[in-house]
């Protein structure tokens, strides 16, 4: 069995010349990315944000999770973990619900408001190159090291040995590690990242096991509502009937 892959960002090492959201846009057939994007849209799965004056750059993409809350919430089963890490969206089953923009911890999924036939659209983590053997788009145009593809659990090893052979240069974190669960898409960096705007409220453990949790005491908190009220119903008409 394949191992899950992953990508490994190192903050450190990138230099904002955005090489990876030309690949990425080339790769899946998206329109050139002439200017500097502020956040994800529909037709860029990829960007690179600039930090204390352009002096970090931080690169956002799917986390593609190891349990999806995407996957979880959506009704119709449009979207699934694949084999190579990815979190792939069949647009043949998807209703237009939304919920898995709702859903996302990590506010990635767009919406193709401007689409007759509208889609969900984020980074599918080049399932077909990497299903056949190869690297990202992404990975291969980094020219600095930033983006580096691999088995998940090596590219951890990785961030984990950075992080020991150099204290000063980096924060002890691996973000995309814990959160949510973790995720095929991990960080470093030199910057706390509540600093670069990584939302750090997160829990631990997959937040579609939280939900279930909660979903599946309805029941019993249901027939404990129901003879509840139905012990203040006799109740009332006890006392109607007696004062009868």
């Amino acid at each position: 069995m394949s191992k899950s892959k992953g990508l490994l960002i190192d903050l450190t090492k990138c230099v904002g010349c955005r090489e990876c959201e030309r690949a990425c846009a080339a790769a899946n057939g998206l329109p050139e990315p002439r200017e500097e994007a502020k956040d994800l849209s529909a037709t860029r799965y990829t960007v690179v944000k600039s930090y204390n004056d352009d002096q970090v750059f931080v690169r956002r993409l799917c986390m593609h999770c190891n349990q999806p809350t995407c996957v979880s919430a959506c009704l119709v089963g449009a979207f699934k973990k694949t084999e190579t890490g990815a979190v792939l969206y069949d647009e043949s089953k998807c209703i237009g619900c939304r919920y898995c923009m709702q859903a996302c911890p990590f506010e990635v999924p767009r919406y193709e408001w401007g689409s007759l036939t509208p889609r969900i659209q984020k980074c599918r983590m080049c399932y077909e190159r990497v299903a056949a053997g190869g690297q990202t788009a992404c990975a291969e145009a980094c020219q600095f090291g930033a983006t580096t593809f691999g088995d998940r659990d090596d590219l951890i090893k990785e961030a984990r040995k950075r992080i020991d052979e150099n204290p000063g240069q980096y924060v002890d974190y691996i973000y995309g590690l814990t959160e949510a669960g973790g995720a095929s898409v991990m960080y470093i960096s030199a910057i706390p990242f509540e600093k670069l705007g990584f939302p750090m409220n997160l829990p631990k453990e997959p937040i579609s096991e939280l939900s279930w949790r909660v979903l599946s005491q309805i029941p019993k908190y249901t027939f404990a509502a129901g003879v509840m009220l139905f012990g203040v119903h006799w109740i009332t008409a006890r006392r109607t009937e007696v004062a009868r």
